[in-house]
């Protein structure tokens, strides 16, 4: 007999606490002082924001990077540096959160969507190659949860077809691509550090430019700041078109550069947890892990791994329930569903009482545009990882995950032989 399950009155197997921690201490106490004994908290006139930029850059190996004030943020500066505009087609994913998409529409752009690898859960370049047209100006990859997309394929894709290529690392720090940090490999590489990211000054997010041309890195500093162009002691306000204004403050930067010297631990134990879950569950029946392509590094934001309904006597919201009764915080799924399922793109309402800009295009989202993408939103269980966790909890984990396989999968056996026995 299988082991009584906790939602069925048996015994849970986690019943202590997961590890906590603290993300803010002295260190960030003694930037932000400092930064406020500047006098300033502008990032032109004080020295916290160039400070954080410069150790990013060190750590990252590259020569360029712009402070902005948040991810989103982030990804529309890579976009209006790269000459998006009215009418161009941009390709990203269908499961990212709506930060990745507002910078295209901000710049008149339209999004397109290209599915996903059912298990990387990043966009597949064959989907990518299908959805380009000669409107496609750009591909925006999503490295979802930490995972490193196939940069390769997608370079190659990008060079055949003269597009740009920008990566959203909002939630993959320190993943890196055979060899290759992801965010120094496309031509821009957007980073966020709201509260709920690796690391975090609350808000606000680095752009990182990849071609190191100074010119390229005047463009992209000067739009995240009305296209006013402020390096060294010069100040240049001849505006040639429009930009926003996402300029880091000072004690954003003054706390990133105290996060950034913590950012490697963070995302080494990240690693580590989540490759030991994959270890542990990666020869159950009818689970499929949270698959990282040889050669790659993933940081994990989180753990996503997917069940087959079929294999179990249970829905994926039942086996997602027995493992919160387990002591486990798991959550069926991760975003409710494919974004352009969303009203903004089922209605092609950008801005209100316009369909601008998807008339420009005829751009129009119907059906099941993305099969994968849907289905893995269907099939997925997300677990948390956090750097405070301990090795205990994270084998508690592999072995509810085991418990609640095991049980459903008995049962659905068991099913299986009485349905046979009964038409014998």
């Amino acid at each position: 007999m299988s082991e009584k399950l906790a939602i069925h009155g048996g015994r849970k197997v986690k019943d202590t606490p997961f590890g906590t921690g603290k993300r803010f201490g002295l260190e960030e106490a003694k930037e932000l002082v400092e930064a406020l004994e500047q006098n300033t908290l502008f990032y032109h006139n004080g020295e916290k924001v160039k400070k954080f930029l410069d150790a990013f850059n060190e750590m990252y190996g590259i020569s360029y990077s712009v402070a902005v004030s948040s991810g989103t943020a982030a990804v529309h500066t890579a976009l209006g540096a790269a000459g998006i505009t009215v009418g161009d087609e941009v390709i990203t994913s269908p499961i990212t959160d709506q930060g990745t998409l507002i910078g295209i529409l901000y710049q008149n752009a339209v999004p397109v969507f290209a599915d996903l690898h059912p298990h990387t859960y990043n966009m597949d370049p064959n989907s990518i190659e299908r959805c380009i047209t000669p409107r496609t100006k750009a591909i925006l990859v999503v490295h979802l949860a930490g995972n490193p997309a196939n940069m390769n394929e997608i370079m190659d894709l990008a060079k055949k077809h003269r597009l740009k290529v920008i990566e959203d690392c909002a939630q993959s720090y320190l993943a890196s691509y055979n060899g290759r940090l992801v965010g120094t490999i496309g031509d821009y590489g957007c980073f966020s550090t709201n509260d709920f990211k690796h690391i975090s000054t609350g808000d606000g997010g680095m752009v990182t430019v990849n071609s190191a041309e100074e010119q390229d890195f005047k463009v992209t500093h000067a739009f995240a700041d009305k296209n006013y162009l402020r390096l060294g002691g010069i100040v240049n306000r001849d505006l040639s078109y429009l930009a926003p204004n996402y300029r880091m403050t000072e004690l954003q930067g003054a706390v990133g550069i105290a996060q950034l010297k913590k950012l490697p631990g963070i995302c080494s134990n990240r690693t580590a947890y989540g490759n030991k879950i994959t270890e542990g569950i990666k020869e159950l029946d009818g689970i499929h892990p949270h698959q990282v392509d040889e050669g790659n590094v993933c940081t994990y934001w989180f753990y996503m791994f997917r069940i087959e309904p079929s294999k179990y006597d249970c829905t994926r919201d039942e086996f997602a329930a027995a493992l919160k009764e387990e002591g486990i915080p798991a959550s069926a799924g991760y975003i409710p569903e494919v974004v352009y399922k969303s009203g903004l793109f089922q209605k092609r309402s950008a801005y209100q009482n316009s369909t601008f800009p998807f008339d420009v295009t005829g751009a129009v989202y119907e059906g099941e545009l993305c099969p994968e993408a849907e289905n893995i939103l269907k099939t997925a269980i997300r677990l948390p990882v956090n750097e405070f966790y301990t090795m205990a909890d994270i084998q508690a984990m592999i072995a509810s995950i085991r418990k609640v396989a095991c049980f459903y999968q008995k049962q659905k056996v068991a099913g299986t032989l009485q349905r046979g026995e009964s038409h014998g």
